[in-house]
């Protein structure tokens, strides 16, 4: 028996249209866990499904980009590797980052969802159209946002998200359900 979840709660019709997901990575793509080794070298761990689901969304064909406070190699080589070409790093004022990325990208705002989870994601999830957290986010960013994973940052909120604007945006028949014989209620949304 599957465990019960918010997912009748994910803002479904207004997730339709949506055109770019643009992902916080510390506490969001990431359990928010830094490990340093002794020359100083940053090591992150990311969520297999949730990169997975990174694949699936691009097949759906919504975007995706990064925009985080930080600046790692470690987020350069996983953007590289899961085809991510909208990458803004350094970003503490995440609203200018916002900026640049939608000149890059050719898009408005309104054409985008922002996932984040701590009091510098809150301008960008203000201003795009929905904006979703993990679990653990901020209380301020949960009470912000249109809806939240019941999972934390790092375990699998990102593919909660991604599986979310799949069905809104009427992709899950080709990118999830033709490939690999998966319903919407197997995975848990009941629509």
């Amino acid at each position: 028996m599957m465990k019960q979840n918010n997912r009748a709660a994910f803002p479904l019709l207004k997730a339709k249209g949506v055109r770019m997901l643009i992902l916080d990575v510390d506490g969001v793509m990431t359990d928010g866990s830094i490990i340093m080794d002794n020359g100083g070298e940053e090591w992150k761990a990311f969520n297999v499904r949730d990169g997975h689901g990174i694949k699936m969304l691009q097949r759906a064909g919504i975007q995706l980009a990064i925009l985080t406070g930080r600046t790692s190699g470690v987020v350069a080589s996983r953007a590289r590797d899961l085809g991510i070409e909208h990458v803004i790093q350094g970003s503490l004022k995440k609203s200018e980052g916002l900026n640049v990325l939608l000149e890059q990208a050719g898009l408005e705002a309104s054409d985008c969802a922002f996932m984040g989870d701590d009091i510098v994601d809150l301008p960008p999830m203000r201003r795009c159209r929905l904006g979703f957290a993990p679990r653990d986010a901020h209380v301020s960013v949960l009470a912000v946002a249109d809806w939240a994973a019941d999972c934390d940052g790092g375990r699998g909120a990102v593919r909660q998200v991604i599986e979310g604007l799949i069905l809104a945006n009427d992709a899950w028949q080709t990118v999830v359900e033709a490939p690999y014989g998966v319903t919407p209620a197997d995975c848990g949304w009941n629509v």
